[in-house]
């Protein structure tokens, strides 16, 4: 059955945001982690509710030293598609479609891969990454494929390093009245 809504906020997990705390009209689909999951979500929130909005909010590991709570993300690439020589890091090889996407706001860039990030890696610096997640480039390219405006909030856990797991932990549901704030902005309510 097939239910329309005008925003639908895809995040990974109910630990990150509280479905009970959204406004009414806002439909909320839980992606689980990782790139394959939040790509099935996506394609099954679209085809259920046919959106006219997608928004992402999430948890991130921190690549950029200085910045901290809820960050608006301009840009997304890929982090872990790492088919050298055959295609540069980031891009799929033999594949026309954009490497990086937009969301036509915001001014921070976010790197998604199928890995939970705990140490340095110069190429993250090197591309100006500032965040890093499991699920926002597979959310992209859903919405782009179908036409339709994504935005999304990524709240900053942990510094990407050997403790992230245990400060990911400490702080996954810390971001949500943050973007709670901003989906009312967003959403006019």
């Amino acid at each position: 059955m097939r239910m329309k809504s005008d925003i639908i906020v895809i995040t990974a997990l109910p630990m990150e945001l509280d479905h009970g705390k959204l406004p009414d009209h806002v439909r909320i689909v839980y992606s689980g982690v990782g790139k394959i999951n939040a790509t099935m979500a996506t394609i099954q929130a679209i085809q259920s509710c046919q959106p006219s909005r997608i928004i992402n909010f999430g948890t991130v590991g921190r690549v950029s030293a200085g910045l901290e709570g809820l960050l608006d993300i301009a840009k997304v690439i890929q982090r872990d598609m790492i088919a050298e020589p055959l295609s540069p890091r980031g891009r799929v090889p033999f594949c026309e479609k954009p490497h990086e996407y937009f969301s036509g706001r915001g001014s921070h860039t976010c790197g998604t891969g199928d890995s939970f990030v705990t140490s340095k890696d110069v190429w993250l610096h090197d591309q100006g990454i500032d965040v890093v997640d499991m699920e926002l480039f597979a959310i992209a390219v859903v919405a782009h494929h179908h036409g339709i405006p994504w935005m999304s909030f990524k709240y900053i856990t942990d510094d990407a390093n050997a403790s992230s797991g245990e400060d990911w932990h400490a702080r996954v549901n810390q971001g949500e009245l943050l973007f709670l704030e901003k989906l009312r902005e967003i959403a006019g309510d």
